[in-house]
C-alpha cells in the first residue's frame, strides 16, 4: 500500500484524501497556512456528515474516515514519509514545475509524483525534472469524492514502473481508472465535455433555443443514458450504419468555433462567473446554489450506491 502525500488543501485535495481514507488508506494533506487547512477540515466535515446522512456509510464509519486524514503546514512533513505524491495546485505551468524540483530534492527517487493537472501534458510539466520516469499525470474529477473517473496519462519518459503503482493506487480507492494512449491536451473527459459545451454556446449565440431547454435537451435525453451507455456503445446499439449515415450530414452543421461563443465571453467580460459571483449563464441567488449543489450532490451519491450495490 502507498502512503499518500496530497499537495494542495483545496476542494480536490481534501475530497481525494476523503476517497483514500473511505477506502481504508491514510492520507497527509498539506496546506500553505493553517487557514487553508482550517477550511479543508470544515469541508471535511460537511462532506462526510452528508455522506452519511444520505447512507453511504455510519457516523462511527464518518470519524474512522477522518482519522486516517492528517494536515501539516510543512512540505517537508509532507514528502518524509511519502511514497506517492499528488500535487493538487493551481494551474500555472511554472508553478508546478518549480513544486515539483523542490519535492525532488527532499524524496528517493523511487517516491512517484503526479499531477492532478485537467489539461496540461505530463511531458510539458515533466520537462525540468531530474526523474522523468516517476512522473504521470492522475485527473481526479470535481467532486473528487463521489465521481469515479481518473485519467491517468503517460509523459514520453514516464516508467511502466510508475503507470502501474498509479494505476494500482487508484484501484484500491475504488476509482475507476482509464489509461490514455497517448498524450493529448485535455485528455478524453474534457475534450468530450467541451465539444458539447462548444455545440451548446453555439445553439444559444445563435437563438436556436433558451439556454434551459438547451440544457433541458441534455439532462432529459442523452443525459439520461450516457450513466450507462457511452458514446460509442450508445452508437452500437443505435446501429452504426445509422449514425454513420448522421454524421456524414450533420458533421458539416456543427459548430468549429475556436474561441469562446459570443454569450461567454460578454458574460466573462462583465464578471458574471456563474455560481461563484451570483450570476452567469442564470442567476445564482444563494437559496438556487445551494438547492442545485444539494441536488447534484444527491444524484452522485444514489450513482455511488448503485455502484456499490452491483460490485457487491
Amino acid at each position: 500500500m502507498e502512503k499518500l502525500t496530497i499537495l494542495g488543501a483545496g476542494t480536490m485535495g481534501h475530497s481525494i484524501a476523503l476517497s483514500a481514507a473511505w477506502s481504508g488508506q491514510s492520507a497527509m494533506v498539506y496546506g500553505i497556512n493553517e487557514q487553508d487547512l482550517t477550511n479543508a477540515d470544515k469541508g471535511l466535515s460537511q462532506k462526510l456528515a452528508v455522506m452519511s446522512d444520505n447512507g453511504l456509510f455510519d457516523e462511527n464509519e464518518a470519524q474512522e474516515i477522518r482519522k486516517r486524514i492528517r494536515f501539516t503546514t510543512s512540505l517537508e512533513d509532507a514528502a518524509r514519509e511519502a511514497t506517492f505524491i499528488l500535487e493538487v495546485v493551481p494551474e500555472n505551468l511554472q508553478l508546478k514545475r518549480d513544486l515539483y524540483k523542490q519535492l525532488e530534492s527532499l524524496v528517493d527517487p523511487s517516491v512517484i509524483i503526479a499531477s492532478n493537472t485537467s489539461g496540461y501534458k505530463p511531458s510539458l510539466l515533466a520537462e525540468e525534472m531530474a526523474h522523468p520516469g516517476r512522473f504521470i499525470v492522475a485527473h481526479f474529477w470535481n467532486p473528487g469524492h463521489l465521481i469515479p473517473l481518473v485519467e491517468v496519462v503517460n509523459g514520453e519518459q514516464t516508467e511502466v514502473e510508475t503507470t502501474e503503482r498509479t494505476m494500482a493506487l487508484l484501484k484500491l480507492m475504488n476509482k475507476k481508472p482509464i489509461l490514455l494512449n497517448k498524450e493529448l491536451p485535455g485528455f478524453i473527459g474534457n475534450r468530450l465535455q467541451y465539444a458539447l459545451f462548444r455545440e451548446a454556446q453555439a445553439l444559444l449565440d445563435a437563438g436556436a433555443a433558451s439556454k434551459e431547454d438547451i440544457d433541458a435537451a441534455v439532462t432529459y435525453s442523452i443525459g439520461r443514458r450516457l450513466p450507462v451507455t457511452g458514446p460509442l456503445m450508445t452508437a452500437d446499439m443505435g446501429g452504426l450504419d445509422v449514425f454513420s449515415a448522421i454524421s456524414n450530414y450533420l458533421f458539416e452543421e456543427l459548430s468549429d468555433d475556436q474561441r469562446s461563443g459570443k454569450v461567454l465571453s460578454e458574460l466573462v467580460e462583465q464578471q458574471k462567473l456563474g455560481d461563484k459571483t451570483g450570476e452567469g449563464f442564470y442567476n445564482w441567488e444563494p437559496e438556487v446554489s445551494e438547492g442545485i449543489n444539494r441536488k447534484r450532490e444527491q444524484t452522485l451519491i444514489q450513482f455511488l450506491k448503485n455502484d456499490l450495490e452491483q460490485e457487491g
